[in-house]
């Protein structure tokens, strides 16, 4: 090895070899700069966008619970499009329409029921009516409504002489 004089050199060789990285490193963004102004350099820094935000998206999955993942799958029906979710397309076809089937049904029912209630108030307010018309009827047609109308008309009413004969 050379013995390192410092009254010559004023720079030892680790000097020398960080001036050397340094100004490699100022050449190469130099260069760089040169790229960017001249727009040669627009997709390498889209490039390098989207992998820093692939991982940043990558790095979300790894910390996200798997169930959430499966939640959000199924919110977005993005499990209809999975190679696992094809093979299955006939049953889920089948679920879907016993679901709407059972829709369908439902309001079938309470469309009846409501029906049927609307039904049962109106019996009831016929059913009032009649009571209150037999009631009529029977005031009407008691002795002393019978009585009251035959004074209103000028009528007299009395007793016959002859008693009541039963045919037989």
């Amino acid at each position: 090895m050379k013995r390192y004089d410092e009254e010559y050199l004023t720079d030892s060789p680790e000097e020398q070899r960080e001036k050397e990285q340094r100004e490699e490193i100022k050449r190469i963004v130099r260069g760089e700069i040169r790229r960017v102004e001249r727009g040669e350099a627009d997709e390498d820094i889209a490039d390098d966008i989207r992998r820093e935000e692939e991982q940043k998206g990558q790095e979300r999955k790894r910390r996200r619970p798997r169930w959430l993942h499966g939640i959000r799958l199924v919110l977005t029906g993005e499990i209809l499009i999975g190679d696992e979710m094809s093979r299955f397309y006939n049953y889920a076809t089948y679920i879907a329409l016993m679901f709407f089937l059972s829709i369908v049904t439902l309001f079938a029912a309470l469309r009846l029921e409501m029906r049927r209630d609307a039904l049962e108030r109106e019996v009831e307010l016929l059913h009032e009516r009649s009571i209150r018309m037999k009631e009529q009827r029977c005031n009407l047609s008691s002795h002393s409504a019978i009585m009251q109308r035959l004074q209103e008309r000028g009528i007299d009413l009395y007793d016959p002489f002859a008693p009541n004969n039963v045919i037989k």
